[in-house]
């Protein structure tokens, strides 16, 4: 994905290596391929418009969720991935492992191609 992508993770979770992501943390069943797991917050403007390409996305990609977590009611979580920013946004291949990583709003043919590292 593109603009402040911080690129790939190594293996689990990344902030503290403590494993895949699953229903449990995030909140809804993650897809039987990959997820577009997207981190926002109320006021956050271009966290509309990212939700909107990754609902696109997701839909267009058979196997693929799109799951829209609020960052503020979620701190734990927030804190334990290193999340700084919204909207940052996390594919995690079908295991649950986050194998992208970017802040800001991604351009959709960004994150097909991300995706492309997830499935």
């Amino acid at each position: 994905m593109q603009g402040r992508e911080q690129g790939r993770e190594q293996g689990g979770r990344g902030a503290g290596g403590q494993g895949p992501l699953g229903v449990a943390e995030l909140g809804h069943e993650p897809g039987e391929r990959a997820s577009l797991v997207q981190f926002s917050s109320a006021f956050c403007q271009p966290c509309r418009a990212t939700r909107r390409i990754l609902s696109e996305v997701a839909a267009m990609v058979d196997g693929v969720a799109h799951i829209e977590i609020d960052a503020e009611r979620n701190l734990p979580l927030v804190r334990a991935l290193g999340i700084e920013k919204t909207p940052t946004v996390l594919v995690l291949d079908s295991a649950g492992r986050i194998v992208r990583r970017a802040v800001g709003m991604p351009r959709k043919a960004d994150v097909i191609a991300a995706l492309g590292a997830a499935v």
